[in-house]
């Protein structure tokens, strides 16, 4: 019974035990005497239980018809196999004339044992973050493709950086795709424009996080994965990052792509700019005239720090390589020429550090400094030509003779008889012997351990391992 049934039983019960008049039941129950009167009828001849509602159990008279069921559930899983329910839902009233609801096509849907392409999930509670206190605490980038130049000119994207404490934009640069060199470049602008931040905050794009779930050994060993080839550069400039879980985490710069996509390719089509080259020198003269538009002081000084004097030598892809015979050092379809060393020496199988630069150039370093230097070709474009988790992969060392040692004695004293059964075998003499002369017939080799086996002796010569 229902929550709104369940007191009938008692009061009509009650009413037919002469405790209570129909007119009291009937105003307790909200009822009229006369409908109470049917209900003590109905518990005269069915007992309590007749006074559930007599529709239950019984099929809705709006239910869809079996033949239509089973029609609808025939499409679902051949013609429109990974339809969605909505999608679905339209496809039924547009191509087949069905009119059913949403709902009906999704109970069809449950009853076959499918689920939903789309699984809905409710809303995540999200909390507001202020804004940082000084300017180069955090800076936030990220990268925009749109069609800036309209119709008079090829699709780009925009790779930004934008101040988190003030708002002001540093740096803009235009690409054809969100790639290394673009993101390298923005950095070389941020760090020659106004410094160092403490942090930058961005999305986890491969290019400055690790997205691949591949750990080397040497990485399971350290417990963290190496970073990418902008993510080594980061850490060696002492620059954290910060990974954005949703675009909602950096709005900031989400709504400044809202402001650019209006007032830049305004004033772009204002030019008749139809080149990224024009649209990259345009870039300068675009932020003069914006940043000082929408003003916000920040609530501390500004903590940006000055960069290192070799920030070009940092800014760059790094590998190691091997030294060839001929003195060449080889990076992709580039080849590195390594002069003559002090006295004519060769560098031939030396271990070196190459690492290409942001300009093209490309510079070899060993533990002495600088090898060699080759200059950057015309048209150069940086991109990386090996994970740097792949070029750590390290040789495994040579087993030394300590470990050797151990598993001999172990191996000695598992096969060593007991103490009444042991005896000195007899023995073929070792080469040290019969060099030496030493060794008498029938009497054990000086210098070595014997231990015997159920099918056949074990000579271990300790010597050789010294």
């Amino acid at each position: 019974m229902s929550r709104k049934e369940v007191p009938r039983a008692g009061l009509v019960t009650a009413a037919l035990a002469g405790r209570i008049s129909n007119r009291e039941g009937a105003t307790a129950l909200h009822l009229t005497p006369r409908q109470f009167q049917r209900l003590k009828q109905r518990v005269r001849v069915g007992g309590a239980l007749a006074l559930r509602h007599q529709s239950r159990g019984q099929p809705s008279p709006r239910r869809l018809p079996a033949a239509l069921a089973l029609q609808i559930q025939t499409l679902l899983q051949d013609r429109y196999a990974g339809f969605n329910d909505t999608h679905l839902t339209e496809k039924l009233r547009e191509v087949h004339g069905l009119a059913v609801s949403r709902e009906s096509v999704r109970r069809l849907r449950r009853a076959l044992g499918l689920p939903a392409v789309h699984r809905r999930r409710p809303a995540q509670h999200r909390q507001r973050r202020p804004r940082e206190a000084a300017a180069g605490q955090l800076v936030q980038l990220d990268g925009s493709p749109f069609d800036w130049l309209e119709d008079r000119g090829p699709a780009m994207t925009l790779l930004g950086a934008i101040d988190d404490a003030t708002s002001a934009v540093i740096a803009l640069h235009f690409r054809p795709t969100e790639d290394l060199h673009g993101y390298a470049t923005l950095l070389h602008q941020i760090f020659t424009t106004v410094g160092r931040p403490v942090a930058l905050y961005g999305d986890g794009v491969n290019i400055l996080v690790r997205t691949d779930r591949h750990w080397t050994l040497e990485e399971q060993l350290a417990g963290v994965q190496a970073p990418t080839h902008l993510g080594r550069v980061l850490q060696d400039l002492g620059i954290g990052y910060v990974q954005a879980r949703s675009p909602q985490g950096k709005g900031r710069i989400e709504r400044l792509w809202n402001t650019l996509q209006d007032r830049l390719v305004s004033e772009l089509r204002l030019r008749q700019i139809a080149s990224r080259a024009a649209a990259n020198a345009f870039l300068p003269e675009f932020l003069a005239d914006f940043n000082p538009r929408f003003p916000r002081p920040a609530a501390a000084a500004p903590v940006w720090r000055r960069p290192p004097h070799d920030l070009d030598r940092l800014l760059s892809c790094r590998y190691h390589r091997r030294v060839a015979r001929d003195n060449t050092v080889r990076l992709g379809p580039r080849v590195v020429q390594i002069p003559r060393g002090p006295a004519g020496r060769s560098d031939a199988g030396r271990r070196v550090e190459v690492r290409e630069l942001l300009d093209g150039r490309v510079l070899v370093f060993a533990a002495a400094g600088l090898l060699a230097e080759t200059a950057a070709p015309a048209d150069f474009t940086l991109v990386p030509r090996q994970a740097p988790h792949r070029d750590r992969r390290a040789r495994p060392p040579r087993p030394s003779l300590s470990p050797m040692r151990t598993a001999l004695a172990e191996l000695q004293a598992a096969l060593r008889p007991p103490a009444d059964a042991r005896a000195p075998p007899r023995c073929t003499p070792s080469l040290a012997c019969r060099f030496s002369g030493r060794h008498t017939a029938g009497a054990p080799c000086p210098g070595m351990t014997f231990s015997r086996c159920s099918t056949h002796d074990i000579f271990i010569d300790q010597r050789q391992l010294r």
